[in-house]
């Protein structure tokens, strides 16, 4: 058995005792999650099912070595419940406050402290006369509060409950467990955040006590509170059907009657390869909703596409020798491979280079033109008389006027971060030729804003209060201080033609152009796209994007329709995030930091995995980090030790206990009030959705999982089956409602996890039917349905990889490949790799096993606790054992070591 946990952990404590007190060995290993982990430690691994509870885990330790009885654990029941329900959460509540513990936390402390002082008055124990688990774990809870000075004070008066504190203290099982433990709650805050959260109760009632010392069945109230009502409706809609959604076959098109719901993400530039920030920002939180809302029932159109024109790609086909034609090709192929792989199930997928976008955006242009909201004026720009050529500019470098930094660029410097004109740069230089260019002025046609403020202000007050909170800030700061006229075209080659006389030698601002390929690229997926575009009574419209797109979704593009004075579709929902940063630095194209698309499939972590971890850290509102080890600890404890274990719990006990047939249920009270909590959970999970609020709703469908394993591990049908028919038939009930419970959890993960949802319902051979997200939990698989064969849905992910990977992302893309071309230093030459072998693993192991042999060194000079050295001597012999295969080396052989011990 392996424990998995921080320090100064007091649900871990109580493990440790309890397994003290059992007599049995468990193999500690201590991770350290980051600061903002939401990790639930302690996990306690048993064979291959993983325990996170520490009342049912420190139980099923006692019960292991014989210290527990099923009839003693059952007259404790109120005694735990109590503990869970009312003493734990307020500790939990007071470790995590940032003071020692306001005075409400204080008061009802107080009063659950005084619940035992009456029990203790009269017997030596909580449960009697005898040491019991129940004593383990109030004992543990208390820790932080008995060992704190200050707090100690407050509670002397106490005297019954101390002395007994003092006496288990002196306890050998409980000494020993403390070797690590820091004390007081400023001793255990560290480990505070990664507790297992429960709501605590508002009261705590007191426990009346029989004169044999064991506490009476008091009716306790659920982690959630359910009435009667909810009980009720459980009840009902346990047995209703759920609405079926349409069958449609053809394009999609807006229905009369239904909710029509038009989706854009914004349009990836064709220049790169996209990063992971931008799949979460754009097209992955694009796609969560999509799906969310097809399984809804909602009409659902997803449309996106590559932006192809403008600079950038002019610059890529130079750096390239290729032509934009070229470039474009290449690289909307790519984001279109990258984008299949992570299953992002868009209606369409075009780009803006087409005859669509020219017919469209010229027509637009016409209508602006028409409608007086263009207007013309001339712009000083750089012109290279050698390239013979007006430069945009990012063709120009120069000194910062700024700060001085000799590599600006015409748009921005990179060392200050400052917008900065081209015509103000310090000795500018053509990119092309490095010759100084010279200063000429050229006519272009300007978008008239200031004549469409007025229209944009009112339309942004009636419709914007359903944004993002960040998109509102940014769209109402931009017309805080009056808008200007915003030039729409460029003396550019590759882009969307001007059609009015004089300005045909130009093309369109690819800002301009580039929201129009939204309506182009309908346009290519359908001859009826007006039906979308041109029906704002029956259509919604929800844009995707990250915060820097929005000030052209919210104000340029918006008074580009409006300006033509026609009926378009404009955005109700404008939904945009912060930046998601990479480790400590930020994510940048430009500069190839951190982790891509194509890097992502490279790794061989399923698509899914990603998914979820994007999802899970998706910077909803405020800045968030993909971190390599956070990558790790949400998959093994999230996806695995939560869902996975749970789904797999229940469809390995229904084949081999019950022939792989779904068995008849018959549900009691417990079993109800649990069906009205996962509708509670059910309920958050649609109304956050459809708020697109992706990142919180996933949270509900862990917490729905997490309430059939407390289903499975309450009931424990693993020894019901091997009891008496009444014994048998209440398994057969539990693992029922499990079934059914890891269906609607097939449904429920589709949007977030589609690979996983489709391999499950596989295994529970659900029929199609299924995917509705329904209002109630419904029996989803009825008694006598024969589900398919099991296996794990989650992999664990090891340390080992995740350092690995870490390490070969590491630094610019464009560095990468260059550390095994560097050639050794004089004396260290190596022998030339085997056929066959990845020089670069070979280059990164041997790199990962000399780090590894010196941390080892390292923490047998501090004379560290044998359990720390043991765990980092096993990721050494770990990295050697894959570096001698790497190397292909029989197994056994030491990779990487001088000699070998003699024997």
């Amino acid at each position: 058995m392996k424990l998995f946990t921080n320090s100064n952990n007091i649900n871990s404590l109580k493990l440790l005792v309890s397994s003290s007190l059992a007599k049995l060995d468990l193999d500690v290993v201590y991770v350290s999650p980051s600061k903002d982990s939401k990790e639930t430690l302690p996990v306690l691994e048993v064979g291959g099912a993983k325990l996170f509870m520490p009342g049912p885990a420190s139980v099923f330790l006692l019960q292991e070595g014989g210290m527990l009885k099923d009839e003693e654990l059952k007259q404790l029941e109120t005694l735990l419940e109590w503990e869970t329900n009312s003493l734990y959460p307020m500790l939990v509540s007071l470790l995590q406050h940032k003071q020692a513990g306001d005075q409400v936390i204080m008061a009802q402390l107080r009063s659950l402290l005084a619940v035992l002082e009456n029990i203790l008055a009269k017997q030596d124990h909580l449960a009697g006369n005898i040491l019991s688990v129940v004593d383990v774990l109030v004992w543990c809870d208390l820790y932080p509060v008995m060992t704190d000075t200050r707090m100690r004070k407050d509670v002397a008066k106490l005297s019954k409950t101390c002395s007994w504190f003092d006496k288990l203290a002196q306890h050998s099982s409980f000494s020993s467990s403390l070797a690590k433990f820091s004390t007081g709650l400023d001793g255990c805050r560290s480990a505070s955040l990664s507790l297992l959260s429960l709501h605590p109760q508002v009261k705590a009632s007191p426990l009346p006590v029989q004169t044999g010392g064991v506490a009476e069945a008091v009716p306790q109230p659920s982690l959630s509170t359910v009435d009667q009502a909810q009980l009720s409706a459980a009840q009902t809609g346990w047995t209703a059907k759920a609405k079926q959604n349409k069958d449609r076959k053809g394009p999609c098109l807006p229905h009369k009657g239904e909710r029509n719901i038009l989706i854009t993400s914004a349009l990836p530039y064709v220049n790169n390869v996209p990063h992971l920030g931008n799949i979460v920002g754009c097209v992955l939180s694009a796609d969560v909703y999509a799906r969310f809302a097809r399984l809804r029932g909602y009409n659902v159109l997803y449309v996106c596409g590559t932006d192809e024109y403008g600079t950038s790609t002019e610059t890529k086909a130079v750096e390239e020798g290729l032509t934009p034609r070229q470039i474009c090709d290449k690289y909307n192929k790519l984001h279109k491979e990258i984008y299949d792989w992570f299953n992002i199930s868009f209606d369409k997928f075009g780009r803006t280079t087409s005859q669509e976008q020219t017919e469209i955006a010229q027509d637009i242009f016409w209508s602006l033109h028409k409608e007086g909201c263009t207007k013309q004026d001339s712009v000083d720009q750089l012109y290279c008389t050698h390239c013979e050529r007006f430069l945009a500019d990012r063709f120009v470098e120069g000194g910062c006027p700024l700060c001085g930094y000799e590599d600006a660029r015409g748009d921005q410097c990179d060392s200050c971060g400052k917008l900065i004109n081209a015509s103000d740069l310090i000795s500018p230089r053509c990119k092309l030729c490095a010759r100084c260019p010279e200063v000429r002025t050229s006519n272009h046609l300007f978008l008239d804003l200031p004549k469409l403020e007025e229209r944009l202000v009112d339309w942004l007050e009636k419709t914007s209060d359903k944004w993002t909170s960040n998109a509102r800030i940014i769209a109402k700061s931009w017309v805080k201080g009056g808008l200007l006229p915003r030039c729409i075209t460029r003396d550019l080659k590759w882009g969307t033609p001007v059609p009015l006389e004089g300005f045909k030698d130009k093309v369109f601002y690819v800002w301009f152009d580039a929201p129009i390929g939204y309506i182009s690229i309908t346009a290519q997926y359908t001859e009826h796209w007006e039906k979308w575009w041109k029906d704002p009574d029956n259509v919604e419209y929800w844009q995707f994007m990250a915060k820097d797109n929005v000030p052209f979704h919210s104000v340029v593009f918006p008074c580009t329709l409006m300006g033509t004075n026609q009926k378009w579709t404009m955005v109700n929902r404008l939904m945009s995030t912060e930046y998601l940063n990479y480790e400590d630095a930020k994510f940048s194209k430009s500069r190839g930091v951190g982790v891509f698309g194509n890097d992502a499939q490279e790794t061989g972590i399923p698509a899914d995995v990603w998914r979820f971890y994007l999802m899970y850290s998706r910077p909803e509102n405020q800045d968030s980090a993909f971190k390599w080890e956070d990558l790790m600890t949400k998959n093994n404890s999230e996806l695995l030790a939560n869902l996975g274990n749970f789904i797999n719990r229940a469809t390995k006990f229904t084949k081999d206990n019950f022939n792989s047939t779904v068995p008849e249920m018959d549900l009691n009270k417990d079993d109800w009030e649990m069906v009205a909590r996962v509708n509670q959970e059910l309920g958050s999970y649609i109304n956050l959705l459809e708020d697109a609020r992706e990142r919180e709703a996933i949270t509900a469908v862990f917490n729905i999982s997490r309430l059939g394993n407390q289903l499975m591990q309450h009931n424990t049908p693993w020894k019901l089956v091997k009891g008496s028919a009444v014994d048998k038939s209440r398994a057969g009930t539990v693992v029922g409602l499990s079934v059914n419970l890891a269906c609607l959890l097939s449904v429920l993960v589709q949007p977030y996890l589609p690979n996983l949802s489709a391999r499950l319902q596989e295994q529970l051979a659900a029929p199609p039917t299924v995917n509705v997200i329904p209002e109630q939990f419904h029996m989803m698989l009825a008694p006598g349905h024969k589900i398919g064969e099991p296996s794990p849905l989650v992999e664990e992910i090891k340390a080992a990889t995740i350092e690995l990977l870490k390490a070969k992302y590491a630094g610019k893309q464009s560095e990468r490949g260059d550390k095994e071309k560097s050639p050794p230093a004089p004396g260290k030459e190596k022998s030339p790799p085997a056929p066959g072998q990845d020089k670069e693993l070979v280059s990164q192991l041997e790199k990962q096993v000399a780090e590894q042999g010196d941390k080892v060194r390292q923490v047998k000079t501090n004379k560290a606790e044998k359990v720390l050295i043991d765990v980092e001597v096993k990721k050494l012999l770990d990295l050697k054992k894959q570096l001698g295969a790497a190397l292909g080396q029989p197994e056994g052989a030491a990779a990487g070591s001088k000699k070998g011990k003699k024997k």
